[in-house]
């Protein structure tokens, strides 16, 4: 249980005992025969910045522990989905592409193509976690093609141009074919970080749904699926506000042949729309890829729950497979960063000077589901939506066990039974609290 007054965070709780009992009137009912998506995982962005402050702001043992407690078995909190960026984001200290060359100059063949610029910080990582979490999932983003390949010739806005996409497509592949030479497969990939956006002091690049369709259907699509080992392909990447925008792509017949499924985000919009999508398309799979907190936002009070509601129910009963926030971590100064959000929040947050550890509600609401719900899983259905109670329930691959998530977002504690196979229990949840209940299922 969490209370969003910090007084229990992620506490264990007193068992409760199943019954043969009467439901009360209050009831969830937790049904496993109707199942649902199976889990990818949760997790957070390996940005840059979370790399470096890891890798440089903490001596080694202060780092073998966060590692173990961000993607660990319990009492870790298991995280297994991540992704990196292609390149520069807002939260790099520099702003780079892994094929720069200087201005009026090009690359077609990319024989200056290099993942060196990762090499410090960013691989070492992920290899870390891996090394803990053999099942870590991998993705990735660009921000911004090179800037030769480039309208504007620049990181920063601009579009690709026509005659680069194939070029562009190759340099995709490239940084897919590095990374698994690095023993870093990606599981998968997106064309563009929120690519209805174009920052005026980030990497950023506008592609409209026509032209990822055509790039995805006649270029980057055909090269990925020629690989021994194919990358996942998804669309969108951007806010839950236009979901026209991946329904676009994926009514072009060629590039929906290649589209595995649409990457959602969370800054405009409801997360109603990825239902609106999967219902078009119940085929293509969900992923939710990217929210960040921030100092806008700093009352637990409001904002745990807003989180649980949205982020960890809303995503997974809209159909989300895996689940990242942004940064893993940044440090006290929200950083560091070059443009872009400047109160950004990490799900933990690192002091530059000492190394220690603040764990940030975004590192509670993930754990909420990542310590109990594994890779492999299935989400099962589950009453929600009654009273001040919202729920999501999954069950276990490997060993059965059902684990449910509840919210109470009122003030008030709610009384409330949980039904499963013929038996319940009841329990009451103080006001503004997050549950998980694990049970396992009789074989």
């Amino acid at each position: 249980m969490t209370l969003t007054d910090q007084s229990k965070l992620l506490a264990r709780q007193k068992d409760i005992v199943f019954g043969v009992n009467t439901p009360l009137p209050l009831n969830i009912a937790v049904d496993p025969s109707k199942r649902y998506q199976e889990i990818v995982g949760f997790g957070a962005n390996i940005s840059d910045a979370s790399a470096w402050l890891i890798q440089n702001r903490m001596n080694a043992q202060q780092r073998q522990a966060l590692m173990a407690d961000l993607f660990g078995k319990p009492p870790g909190i298991g995280l297994s989905f991540t992704r990196v960026t292609i390149g520069a984001s807002d939260f790099s200290r520099s702003h780079y592409t892994l094929d720069d060359v200087p201005a009026g100059q090009t690359d077609y063949p990319l024989a200056k193509f290099s993942i060196d610029p990762m090499r410090s910080d960013v691989m070492p990582m992920v290899k870390s976690a891996l090394a803990v979490n053999p099942k870590l999932r991998v993705m990735a983003s660009p921000w911004s093609a090179p800037g030769w390949m480039k309208s504007n010739d620049s990181l920063i806005q601009g579009t690709l141009r026509p005659e680069a996409y194939g070029a562009f497509s190759q340099y995709l592949g490239k940084f897919a074919d590095a990374m698994e030479a690095e023993g870093l497969p990606l599981f998968a990939l997106t064309v563009q970080n929120e690519p209805h956006f174009e920052p005026k002091d980030y990497p950023g690049m506008r592609v409209e749904s026509a032209a990822r369709a055509k790039f995805i259907g006649e270029y980057l699509g055909p090269l990925l699926v020629k690989r021994p080992t194919p990358v996942r392909i998804l669309d969108w990447d951007h806010n839950w506000d236009e979901p026209q925008a991946p329904l676009q792509v994926l009514a072009d017949p060629k590039a929906r042949s290649y589209v595995a499924g649409v990457a959602w985000h969370c800054y405009a919009g409801d997360v109603s729309a990825q239902a609106v999508v999967h219902a078009a398309y119940p085929d293509k799979e969900t992923y939710f890829t990217e929210c960040s907190g921030g100092d806008w936002k700093p009352d637990w009070r409001e904002t745990l729950p807003w989180y649980m509601r949205n982020l960890i129910i809303g995503t997974t009963r809209g159909w989300a497979k895996g689940v990242l926030l942004w940064n893993i971590a940044l440090d006290e100064n929200h950083g560091p960063h070059s443009g872009g959000c400047t109160d950004c929040r990490g799900v933990v947050t690192i002091n530059s000077k000492t190394g220690e550890v603040t764990r940030n509600f975004d590192y509670y609401a993930l754990a909420h589901a990542s310590r109990f719900v594994r890779q492999g899983a299935r989400r099962i259905e589950s009453t929600t939506g009654v009273d001040s109670l919202e729920t999501v329930a999954f069950q276990n691959s490997d060993d059965n066990s059902v684990a449910l998530i509840v919210l109470n977002s009122a003030a008030n504690s709610c009384r409330f039974s949980v039904s499963f196979g013929g038996k319940s229990f009841e329990h009451t949840m103080p006001g503004a609290s997050v549950a998980t209940f694990v049970w396992d299922r009789p074989r």
